[in-house]
């Protein structure tokens, strides 16, 4: 009778890369006593074992037999709310933010060697460009005025045509609420609401969509605005927290409250209703109440009393109706984007297998796709 062959590794290996995941290591050994058992050294995996282990917790095989565990960081501040806190490691968020810059990469060769128009406004301004500056520079290079929005009948039309807008500014855009296409590896909103990857051929925004519409077109801004300062970074605050002690950050917030919600606009139409005013500029009522007090147009008790009473409603996601799998993938892989993967393997500049693994669609799934939708 044949015996099988067991692995024998660090223990400490087995909870550091739980850990890397983000899951709780008691909580996660009570829901799989065999791995507790393998930490006790009172039994030892098989190969097969310790690979669905590997696939379980999305650490690479390999990693599990280094002599000492990996560094790993994700390239970028990630801002987190109050005082701007980024010490944090989020493995969903880093895998992410490492998938983008795979096609950042791939997209910065083949739009150089093809000699393809790119982005013009990167690096543009600087922590010292007043805010209105930045804002009317911005309003110029997409095309829409400061009433943009308020014709538009709902938050989804202002993302979709804001999204228009800047990919034809030449800014690459994807939307995912989730790792990939793993539907199990959710990105949290409290770790990131959207970054920014500044490239002066392939500026890149990703924006979680998982998050509410109305945050989401504050991220679109937000980072936005980091590619005009040229400075790489994410975030996963509201855009109202004045805690924040990082000036980038406060710079791209200002400049995304005044794209938004232009003083000019809110105190023109201003009747006391934060609610209507939200509707018609296509935010948060947060940011509506943040931006009414800074101009006047509340006291600080009034929007202390509103934050509280805000803060305290239940946390509504975007209003999500499923939708086909292929709507979607063209927000994941991002239209701008998918257009020159087309084009390069037509052209043969890209094979069929790189161009799978830069959209994360494969065989007839990425043939049915780019024909249908692209």
């Amino acid at each position: 009778m044949a015996t099988l062959d067991r692995v024998n590794i660090n223990a400490d290996r087995y909870c550091w890369a739980i850990q890397r995941a983000g899951l709780a290591v008691d909580e996660y050994l009570e829901q799989h006593p065999k791995v507790a058992l393998w930490i006790e050294g009172t039994k030892m995996p098989t190969v097969k074992q310790l690979e669905e282990f590997a696939r379980n917790v999305n650490v690479p095989f390999g990693f599990l037999f280094l002599d000492n565990t990996p560094h790993e960081e994700v390239p970028i501040p990630m801002f987190r709310g109050e005082a701007g806190r980024y010490e944090h490691f989020d493995l969903n968020v880093y895998d992410t933010v490492n998938a983008i810059q795979q096609r950042q990469d791939w997209l910065e060769d083949y739009l150089v060697e093809n000699e393809i128009d790119t982005c013009s406004f990167v690096n543009s301004a600087d922590l010292q460009t007043p805010i209105a500056e930045a804002v009317s520079k911005l309003r110029s290079i997409l095309a829409l005025e400061s009433r943009w929005a308020l014709g538009l009948a709902n938050i989804n039309m202002a993302i979709s045509k804001l999204t228009e807008s800047l990919e034809s500014a030449g800014v690459f855009i994807a939307y995912n609420g989730v790792v990939g296409n793993n539907t199990h590896r959710v990105l949290k909103v409290s770790e990131c609401r959207g970054f920014a990857l500044v490239n002066n051929v392939a500026p890149y925004v990703f924006v979680n969509s998982g998050d509410a519409p109305a945050a989401q077109m504050f991220t679109l801004i937000h980072e936005t605005a980091h590619l005009m300062l040229g400075v790489s970074a994410g975030h996963a605050n509201d855009g109202t927290d004045k805690l924040c002690h990082d000036a980038v950050e406060r710079w791209c917030d200002n400049v995304a409250a005044e794209f938004l919600v232009p003083a000019v606009e809110l105190l023109t139409m201003w009747n006391g209703n934060i609610k209507i005013a939200a509707k018609k500029f296509k935010v948060s009522e947060l940011v509506v109440a943040r931006r009414a007090h800074d101009l006047g147009l509340i006291s600080g008790n009034e929007y202390r009393d509103f934050w509280h009473e805000y803060s305290s409603r239940p946390y509504s996601k975007k209003n999500s109706s499923g939708g086909s799998f292929y709507r979607t993938s063209v927000k994941r892989v991002g239209r701008l984007f998918a257009m020159h993967v087309k084009n390069a393997v037509v052209n043969r500049q890209l094979s069929y297998t790189d161009a799978y693994k830069l959209t994360g669609l494969y065989g007839k799934t990425y043939n049915h796709f780019m024909d249908n939708n692209i």
